[in-house]
């Protein structure tokens, strides 16, 4: 009973990751008409910007506590993601408009390739990894289920 419980949450954790997933691509269709394929890769970039964020207040303020360092890289990820999505849209999508439906998939999937090579070029093709700043200890609501 105890793997059947933990299962049902792992599922429940997976799932919740991909409908995140599945809401923010519906919403770009629903607003641009196309699928963004430069979606997670703006993500990305704007993962990577709250990496340098942090690692740049965690070197000019050590002392300043891991929330509000969190806060302060997720604010600069944001405003990072909606100038490059504005950006990508008022540059490569809103001209197509009006154009037959494969100019702007093909145009979506450049913008991708093209958010990829930047980032490699910018942050290299190593992994980066995330400082250590909030417990990774998992919870445990119910006996013998974990909440990693």
């Amino acid at each position: 009973m105890e793997t059947l419980l933990q299962q049902v949450v792992n599922g429940l954790v997976v799932g919740s990751v991909y409908a995140l997933i599945a809401l923010g691509y519906t919403m770009v269709y629903g607003i641009l008409g196309l699928i963004n394929f430069a979606h997670g890769d703006v993500l990305m970039v704007g993962a990577l910007v709250a990496l340098e964020a942090i690692e740049l207040i965690q070197a000019r303020w050590p002392d300043l506590g891991a929330i509000p360092t969190l806060l302060a890289g997720l604010g600069v990820a944001t405003a990072t993601c909606m100038a490059l999505g504005y950006t990508i849209e008022r540059t490569a999508y809103r001209r197509l408009r009006n154009a037959p439906r494969l100019a702007p998939l093909i145009t979506a999937i450049g913008m991708s390739f093209l958010l990829q090579t930047v980032a490699m070029i910018v942050w290299g093709r190593n992994y980066h990894t995330f400082p250590q700043l909030v417990s990774t200890t998992p919870l445990e609501p119910v006996s013998g289920v974990f909440i990693t």
